[in-house]
């Protein structure tokens, strides 16, 4: 199946052609049949699919010959990242037609809050959004959201990760009940088939398998105490000719910690999370593009939906909580065609996790050993601890009743 064969208007085939968009990927060609007839949609596939072209387009489609004088399509993502990531998409897309779009995220200024407004008040056609600021607008009159004709979701399950449950029913309750709701999600867990039966009306499904590491991707690991894992990367960059390396961490708390003790030894390091203000985060962003940052240390707001090219290293300071995830952030590395290396510390309470995200790939990750110099690290223990494991730690001695209450946990 080609572009030219999904019945596009003359003008968005045109455009797709001038930007050498000429076969749909797998997920693309099961989804834009199903928007452009005007289907409810839940559809489970990975960062890097093209998901977001397989929503953007049927809905730029619709506009070329609907438009009005008021908003048409909310998208709502997860992250201001994300939510700018889909709008510039969307402007890409859409400068061969007449469609309008803007994104609506919190963290800026008064006058960014201005600007939103304004937007929404002339009928942008389609705003990205975070929930939380798009809540915010919907409190005031100026907010008219009867010309919604489509709610798109993306990232859900990462959304309901970060606690947007309460928000996204809020958001989907003040808008119109005739409407298209399409929901696209990276894992397909319980609370997204939840969510999935309160917000969709027989809906399409399309599940694409969880696509495993590129090829040219070097996965290796290190069993690594909390206490080694500074000076192992340290030592893993220190007199390496790396210009693009990004370490994920899984705490704002460590991801400070680290970028510091990196500096302290002269390596180039810069840190970028939540609670750092929108401006910084895009300028540290647009550094590490340029090459301007060369080593970027992260908390899970880049694992997804951010594309950024030419990454040599990937290091995972602490094993992800969710298998998918290992994917995703290993994913930014060995794109195009690339080659790339990927590195994961794994601590002692972290080796069943990890045993995880192997089954999840289907491969054993080669364990290096620590380097000359540095004391043991843990064995790789896969086994479930017993209750006696845990009773042996102070910090759970709270909780001795709650295991003595389970008589499972003694026999596994």
């Amino acid at each position: 199946m080609k572009f030219n064969e999904l019945g596009f208007e003359p003008q968005l085939q045109e455009g797709l052609e001038m930007m050498g968009f000429k076969e749909p990927t797998p997920i693309q060609k099961q989804a834009i049949p199903a928007i452009l007839a005007n289907k409810d949609l839940i559809a489970c596939a990975q960062t890097g699919t093209g998901k977001t072209a397989a929503f953007v387009l049927p809905i730029l489609n619709k506009l070329c010959s609907n438009q009005t004088k008021k908003t048409n399509t909310i998208i709502i993502a997860p992250t201001r990242e994300l939510a700018l990531q889909i709008d510039r998409q969307i402007e890409g897309f859409s400068y061969f037609t007449n469609s309008s779009s803007f994104p609506v995220y919190g963290g800026g200024t008064g006058d960014d809050f201005e600007a939103q407004k304004k937007a929404i008040k002339n009928g942008a056609d389609i705003l990205v959004c975070t929930p939380g600021r798009l809540l915010a607008h919907m409190k005031f009159n100026y907010f008219d959201p009867s010309g919604v004709k489509h709610f798109i979701l993306d990232e859900a399950d990462r959304m309901l990760d970060m606690g947007f449950h309460d928000d996204i029913m809020s958001i989907f309750q003040k808008l119109p009940t005739e409407k298209q709701t399409l929901l696209f999600s990276a894992t397909m867990p319980p609370k997204i088939r939840s969510l999935a039966n309160n917000i969709l009306i027989n809906p399409v499904s399309i599940s694409l398998a969880i696509s495993k590491p590129a090829e040219g991707i070097q996965q290796r690991a290190f069993l690594a105490h909390d206490s080694q894992k500074i000076k192992l990367t340290q030592h893993l960059l220190k007199g390496k000719d790396l210009e693009h390396v990004l370490i994920f961490c899984s705490t704002i708390k460590s991801t400070k910690k680290l970028a510091l003790s990196l500096r302290k030894v002269g390596l180039p390091a810069q840190d970028i999370h939540s609670e750092l203000d929108q401006d910084k985060r895009e300028q540290l962003l647009l550094d590490f593009k340029n090459k301007k940052v060369k080593i970027l240390v992260a908390t899970d707001i880049l694992s997804r939906g951010i594309d950024i090219k030419g990454i040599e290293l990937v290091i995972n300071y602490e094993v992800p909580n969710d298998a998918e995830d290992y994917v995703h952030r290993i994913g930014r590395t060995a794109r195009a065609d690339r080659t790339g290396e990927a590195i994961t510390f794994i601590n002692g309470e972290q080796c069943r996790k990890f045993k995880a995200i192997e089954e999840l790939i289907e491969r054993e990750v080669k364990k290096s050993p620590l380097p000359e110099g540095f004391e043991p690290g843990p064995d790789y223990n896969t086994k479930k601890k017993n209750g006696k494991n845990f009773k042996g730690k102070k910090k759970f001695a709270g909780r001795k009743q709650w295991h003595k209450r389970k008589p499972k946990k003694k026999n596994d």
